[in-house]
Parts: C-alpha cells; structure tokens; sequence
C-alpha cells in the first residue's frame, strides 16, 4: 500500500517513508490510497482474539512493507503485562444497556495517546532500517497534555532518537506537568511556550516546513519527525481499538454480529475521531460518529454548519486536552470527503493559514453532516456529568469523559435515537484529580491538598487504584525547566540538539 500527501496526491511513498517523515515535505498529511475493507468473517474471528491479534490483523493491511514478524514484534513489544494495567488493554465498560465506555487509559501515562505512543517508536525504528536513514531522527512533539508524557515515555533512550516536548506552560493540568518535567531519559527534551497549544502546535508546524532550518539539522546528521497525529504511524493504531471494542461488544453478547452502534469521541485535534471514521469506512458497523467538543468548539460548528473559524477566543478549560482551535487531522478527512481533491485542500489550508477560516462547499456539508453528529459543553455541564455518572452508577470518568457523555446525552435528547454507544475513555480521572474531585466532593474536604494528598483522596470517594505510574511521581526530581516564547522554539531545539550553525 502506497501512501500520498494531502496538498499533492502524486507524492506516494511507503509506510516506512511516511511513518520516519511524520508530514509530507510539502505540509501536507500522509493518507493511505486505498483503505481495505474487512469482511463479515474477519469480524467475526476477531471476537474470539486477544487484543494483540487483533492489532496485527488491522496493521498487517496498512504496513504492506513491514514483514509479519516485524508487525507481531511492534504489537507485542508495545501492549504487555509491563506497560499495561490491564490484561485486555483496552477494556469496555458497561455503564447501562445503552452506553459502554472505552477505557484507553489503562497504559503507562493514564491516557489514551499510550494506546499509538507505546507502538509508534518500534514502528518508527524498523521505518529508519527500511528507509536507510543514516541519521538521528529528532521527535518534535505539540502537546496539549497527554500526547508529550505518552511519547516521552514511549522514546525514552529509544536508540537513533531524540525527542523534545513543548507544551503551554499554563495550559495543562499539574499532574500532566509534572508527569512531563519529571521524564527521564537521554535522549529527550522538555519546555514549557508561553502561549496556547495552538502556539505551540504552529511552532512545530514552521520549524518543520523551513527548508533552511531542514538544512541546518542535516549537516549535524539529524532528521525530523513527528509523534504527534500528524504522523501516520500515530493514527493507524488508534484504527484498532474501535475494531477490538465492536468485536468486545459481540463476545460478551451485548450485541450481534454485524449490529450498529454510535461511536461518541471527546476529541479536540480531530485524530482520535478521524480513526472511528477509517473503522467506519473499512467496514465496521457504525450508525453516527458524534463528536464531542469543550467550549472550544470550533469543530462543533465546522460539523454542523460547514465553516471552520478559528478566529474566536481560547478557552482555558478544566478538560485541557481539547483546548485546541486548529484541528490539524481534518486536513485528512477534508481530503478523503472530496475525492482526493488536493488543490481544493491546499486552498482551505491557505485560507486558514491567510485568514484564520474556510467554507467547504455545500456537497462536502451534506457528506460531513451524514457521518457526524457534533455538540459541545461549559465546564459546569462537564462537572455535572462527573457528578451524574458517579451518583448514578458509582462510576467516576474524566473531565474529557464527561464531555462525552454529556454531548451524548445532547444527540440522544436531539435525536431520539437509542443505538447502543461506545463513548470514547480518553484518560484517568486522577490525571485531573482536583477537576473531578471539585465535581462530587465538598470544597472545604479539598482545601490545601497538593496533588498527591488529592490522589490518595480520590482513590478513597472513587474505590479506584491510584494507577502505578501517577503514584510514583511523588518521588521524582523535577529535570526539566526551559521555558521560552512561540518565536523562541527553534532556538530552544538549537540548544537541546547542540547543534553547530558554522
């Protein structure tokens, strides 16, 4: 299978190709030509698999160029005993005969990036050998909160790598923070932009695009690449646990083979939905992808009215993940919706670039609105679906969550429609330990906590284990303190690389 980019459909390269450049020289996002269909036996044998089968049956048809013992080593290199809280690595929980929820947070950093951070270095690594690369692969990474941990953990001392991690300093929650400034390895970097995810995201975005910059970092032998969804290697994983789900959901006799469901996904950079919409397309019986959105809704409108506007105030929210204007994975569905049509992308992408907006054109409208249901919600409705879910079911979900269910509860109220639905589980409530707790626990019992006193605290009102890794950040050293300007991130790559400009 040959992969082109979004901005030139006659760009084709391989997987490894595409997974070592993580973006296509010419800005654009790597899309498979063809997406394979999968038939009514191949679901069927997938409910009687383990998790890691199931991932080299997705995998095996999208890395054509990776042999099966090079795909089996990657699957099980990545989802094990040791980087996983949980045997099924992807449980499914049921809330009640409608709604399950997908538990993706059960890896090493508690959230759902671990699910394609934990893979993504093995494939990257076999891509470099594939493609012959000879020098270091430098990973910039935008992060909003959860993907910087996942792929500081998941390159750590990864040989023939580096890694350097920018986030807003104010703009993630503290555990996420020191999670982050605690890493260790040899190889990685950590600084703190002052400014929004969406800055730090369009720093990376230029620092990739210079073609003077891509010079300099090849005369010291280092070539870039991308973890964040940008880069193919980072989404085709996030294709397999909405087929392990369905597959969960027929095993455990919740519905029959070849049944409908609805598929909500809290979702701010449009990947983690963009994968439902693969599955979708490849077959797998879905009803309606709902997206779900914080007050930072751009994509709610872009759904619903076909206009993509990110000219409107960022929202600090208590679900900082999706606090995100500039969805960058849509550039691949807009590509996918008109048929391949790269100049027609690569004008949207101008416009937004030129004038913070684009319209999509009224044919393309009616094809996103048949796919996909969008809402959105404030912070006091997200603490108010913490608060439901726990009083009703006992249950405790993340602020992330939360919003899922409660733009859910919106598509059910607007629509009627009672298909069964899997809302997507994004990350462990501990990871917003004060956000949660705040929902469902009297102020006065939170008063002076630090975060620790507030971890021990929700394990006690939730009955939930304190994951592993959270726990044990009580006792790291703080490793990491750069903290630069959006215009100062090249510079800051400059000094992490050591890198010689004579």
């Amino acid at each position: 299978m040959l992969y082109q980019s979004t901005r030139d459909k006659n760009m084709l390269v391989k997987s490894a190709q595409a997974i070592k450049l993580g973006i296509s020289p010419d800005g654009g996002l790597f899309v498979p030509q063809d997406k394979p269909k999968l038939s009514h036996d191949v679901f069927e044998k997938f409910s009687t698999m383990s998790y890691n089968a199931r991932a080299i049956e997705v995998l095996k048809m999208f890395l054509t160029d990776f042999t099966l013992d090079e795909i089996k080593e990657c699957v099980d290199q990545a989802y094990n005993k040791e980087k996983f809280e949980t045997e099924n690595i992807a449980p499914v929980y049921k809330l009640n005969d409608k709604i399950y929820f997908l538990e993706l947070w059960h890896g090493p950093t508690c959230a759902f990036k671990d699910m394609a951070l934990q893979i993504l270095p093995h494939l990257l690594t076999k891509s470099i050998i594939k493609t012959g690369e000879d020098k270091e692969v430098v990973i910039l990474v935008a992060t909003s909160g959860d993907t910087g941990k996942a792929a500081l953990e998941g390159f750590k001392d990864v040989k023939g790598t580096r890694i350097v991690v920018f986030y807003p300093e104010n703009g993630v929650s503290e555990i996420q923070k020191l999670q982050m400034i605690t890493q260790e390895g040899s190889n990685v970097g950590v600084a703190a932009v002052d400014g929004n995810f969406d800055d730090a995201q369009n720093g990376v975005k230029m620092i990739f695009t210079d073609n003077e910059y891509q010079a300099l970092l090849e005369k010291n032998h280092f070539s870039l690449s991308s973890a964040n969804s940008i880069n193919w290697g980072r989404l085709v994983p996030q294709i397999i646990y909405y087929f392990s789900a369905y597959a969960d959901l027929v095993k455990n006799e919740e519905i029959k083979l070849g049944e409908k469901i609805n598929i909500v996904v809290p979702t701010g950079n449009f990947g983690n939905i963009l994968a439902a919409y693969y599955a979708k397309e490849m077959g797998l019986p879905v009803n309606k992808l709902i997206c779900a959105s914080n007050e930072n809704n751009v994509l709610t409108e872009f759904i619903n009215k076909g206009v993509y506007d990110r000219k409107r105030n960022f929202k600090t929210t208590i679900s900082p993940s999706m606090d995100i204007l500039i969805s960058s994975n849509l550039e691949r569905l807009l590509f996918d919706i008109t048929g391949n049509d790269d100049a027609r992308v690569r004008q949207y992408m101008q416009e937004l670039n030129e004038k913070g907006k684009y319209e999509v054109h009224d044919v393309t409208k009616e094809k996103i609105s048949a796919l996909f249901w969008a809402g959105y919600c404030n912070d006091e409705a997200t603490s108010s679906a913490i608060k439901e879910i726990e009083s009703e079911y006992s249950y405790v979900v993340d602020t992330h969550t939360a919003v899922g269910k409660n733009v859910y509860d919106q598509y059910v109220e607007a629509t009627g429609d009672k298909t069964k639905t899997i809302i997507v589980s994004t990350a462990s409530p501990f990871k917003f330990n004060h956000s949660v707790l705040t929902a469902f626990v009297d102020e006065e019992e939170l008063k002076d906590k630090n975060e620790f006193e507030l971890l021990d605290l929700l394990a006690v009102k939730s009955g939930q284990r304190i994951p592993k890794s959270l726990a044990q950040l009580k006792d790291k050293e703080k490793l990491h303190n750069i903290k630069c300007k959006k215009e100062e991130m090249k510079e800051v790559v400059n000094d992490i690389l050591r890198l010689i400009k004579e």
